[in-house]
């Protein structure tokens, strides 16, 4: 008898549609045909014990098992259930109702157990795509799945269970989610906390607002890292868009937690210095989204910056200007989401303390142009806003004034995105001020005689490269948005301006 059901390969942050297909007949020899990798070859086994924890038996004539279609490569363990269900039916012990309307994806243990599984939110977008409307998933992976709306989602937590339940025996009720996210900054950590730094928080505050990337340049202790873990608590709300997109990247990647469905909070991601520039911006055999995929629509924080590899850092280059990452190997071609806010820090020297007001450098300028030599002209181009910071002095600690909270500068930064939303209605892929081009800065970013001749006169001076001039520019839309001004002011210009004091020309000057 021939027995059929469909499930889901994943590949990249993609799924497509497997239809599995088995048949008993004559012979004596199990084959598992249609690419599979030696996980699932190992199926096999596990099914077999799947099956006899309860109560009924792998068949011992000729079984055959085709992965279709035969010339996409499947890979993991989530076939298992699907592989079980189909045998049990193809080999005539249980009627199985209606099995191939259904998308089955689960992990079997020796004892029937059913185990979760990774990118449940995209088997189930695909399955919808293909005209599927129920599924079946481990019980972990339910509230995951069930975010797909015009589905019915299943969760089991046994072979045993998922069997009685297409027989018609038992009824589950199929699982319903709200979808819900954050509109309020929830975080422990709060900018009311912080001493001092008041030019940081207002760059940082810009940042956030108009999505930019920047770099905090400073001593050691002066607070570049506890001002970077804070940004979360002022980033605007995810859209339920960016919400599925960013839990599609996090399943795919096994990040979610048992239960967690879908994520709220933008990610913030803090890789060490020591990692590859495989594991940055992914890749790999059984290709996996990297670091900066995994902060799609949220944070890459890079403490340290000159201690990551150059070849890790120039990597970042493509995906900072393009917002995506093109991978392409031997055996396969693919592309994964970055479009995210780069946060960089570092020390100006080796020991810490150029340009310090009070302690003095150990590093001899060769030194110290060496290790500023570690961030590329190009590299540091992509960066909006670089501010140096100074470490505060006693006094300042010791204040017990209130500081701003970051409920209030979460309260300034959704107005500025909203004001963006509007302008970009238009445009479907862009969504903040650091996302135009050039034709579109040019378009929407006019500025008056006054600004014109004010920001030749810093390209002059500053010696900064046509990529730095939209920057620039950008920023000062941004800045403009904060004010809830239509128009780009002098003074919004002059302080954009003073946020690219760090270029390379100038560092220490």
């Amino acid at each position: 008898m021939l027995a059929k059901t469909f499930g889901c390969s994943v590949f990249g942050v993609n799924a497509a549609l497997i239809t599995i297909e088995t048949h008993v007949g004559q012979g004596s020899k199990c084959h598992l045909v249609g690419l599979p990798d030696s996980t699932i070859k190992e199926a096999i086994l596990r099914v077999e014990s799947a099956i006899k924890q309860m109560g009924c038996f792998f068949p011992r004539r000729k079984v055959v098992i085709n992965l279709a279609p035969a010339n996409v490569r499947k890979e993991g363990s989530a076939y298992d259930l699907a592989i079980a269900l189909s045998v049990i039916q193809a080999s005539e012990q249980i009627d199985l109702l209606a099995l191939d309307q259904y998308v089955i994806m689960g992990e079997l243990a020796l004892d029937g157990i059913i185990r979760p599984i990774k990118g449940a939110l995209p088997i189930a977008m695909e399955a919808r795509k293909n005209g599927i409307r129920k599924i079946i998933v481990p019980l972990e992976n339910v509230h995951e799945a069930a975010y797909v709306q015009e589905m019915e989602v299943f969760g089991m937590e046994t072979l045993q269970e998922t069997v009685q339940f297409l027989r018609g025996k038992t009824f589950h009720k199929p699982a319903q989610i709200k979808p819900q996210v954050r509109k309020t900054s929830t975080h422990a950590i709060d900018f009311s906390q912080v001493h001092g730094q008041e030019m940081a928080k207002r760059a940082i505050e810009i940042a956030a607002a108009g999505g930019h990337n920047l770099i905090l340049i400073g001593p050691p202790g002066a607070g570049k890292t506890m001002l970077a873990k804070r940004i979360p608590s002022i980033l605007p709300p995810l859209s339920l868009q960016e919400a599925m997109e960013t839990t599609i990247i996090h399943s795919i990647a096994g990040k979610l937690g048992v239960q967690q469905s879908l994520l709220t909070e933008r990610p913030f991601r803090s890789p060490h210095h020591s990692i590859s520039s495989t594991a940055l911006i992914g890749g790999g055999s059984n290709p996996q989204p990297g670091e900066i995929t995994l902060a799609h629509h949220g944070v890459l924080f890079l403490d340290e910056l000159p201690e990551f590899s150059k070849h890790a850092l120039e990597v970042m280059r493509q995906p900072l200007e393009d917002r995506i990452v093109n991978i392409s190997r031997a055996r396969y071609a693919l592309e994964f989401p970055a479009n995210f806010m780069l946060i960089a820090s570092m020390n100006p020297c080796p020991c810490g303390y150029y340009n310090h007001p009070t302690k003095d450098c150990t590093c001899g300028p060769e030194v110290v142009q060496r290790y500023l030599n570690k961030i590329s002209g190009p590299l540091l181009d992509r960066i909006d806003l670089h501010i140096e910071i100074l470490p505060i002095q006693f006094e300042e600690m010791r204040r017990h004034s209130m500081h701003e909270s970051s409920q209030n500068i979460f309260e300034r930064v959704v107005r500025a995105r909203r004001i963006q939303e509007k302008r970009f209605a238009q445009f479907p892929h862009i969504s903040t001020n650091a996302m135009m081009d050039g034709a579109m800065t040019r378009q929407l970013c006019a500025l008056d005689a006054q600004s014109e001749s004010r920001l030749k006169a810093a390209m002059n001076q500053l010696s900064l490269s046509a990529r730095a001039y939209d920057r620039i520019i950008k920023v000062a839309r941004t800045i403009a948005d904060l004010a809830e001004s239509e128009c780009i002011l002098p003074e919004h210009l002059s302080e954009a301006i003073a946020y690219r004091s760090l270029d390379r020309e100038n560092w220490g000057g």
